[in-house]
């Protein structure tokens, strides 16, 4: 399953957040990918609107994972200043898929 959604950083952190983000603690990446979140993508526009995109079997079960572990609890608390209203650790917004396109041939004409 594919999976987006939005959060909304700090327009006074922006820098920071990025920073932050080039340099995502080992053992936070190998917790997410423990957990089973994949192909895990964050962007960011210059107004500070970042879009998330996640692979996951079950995004619930992946997040309700990460939430029980230790390195999640020290990542979360040092990122939720960084945000405006809604923090991860709260629960993000997800975004309703419309189109996909498929990594299959074009069928077309067959």
């Amino acid at each position: 399953m594919r999976y987006c959604f939005h959060l909304q950083v700090r327009e006074d952190r922006i820098a920071e957040y990025v920073e932050r983000h080039q340099a995502v603690w080992p053992e936070m990446q190998s917790a997410l990918r423990a957990t089973g979140w994949r192909n895990y993508s964050l962007f960011l526009r210059p107004d500070g609107l970042l879009i998330g995109y996640v692979e996951a079997d079950n995004l619930d079960a992946s997040r309700a994972a990460m939430d029980a572990t230790d390195v999640n609890a020290r990542w979360q608390a040092e990122m939720a200043p960084f945000f405006a209203g809604t923090t991860p650790e709260e629960g993000f917004p997800l975004l309703t898929e419309v189109f996909h396109l498929s990594e299959d041939e074009d069928t077309e004409g067959k």
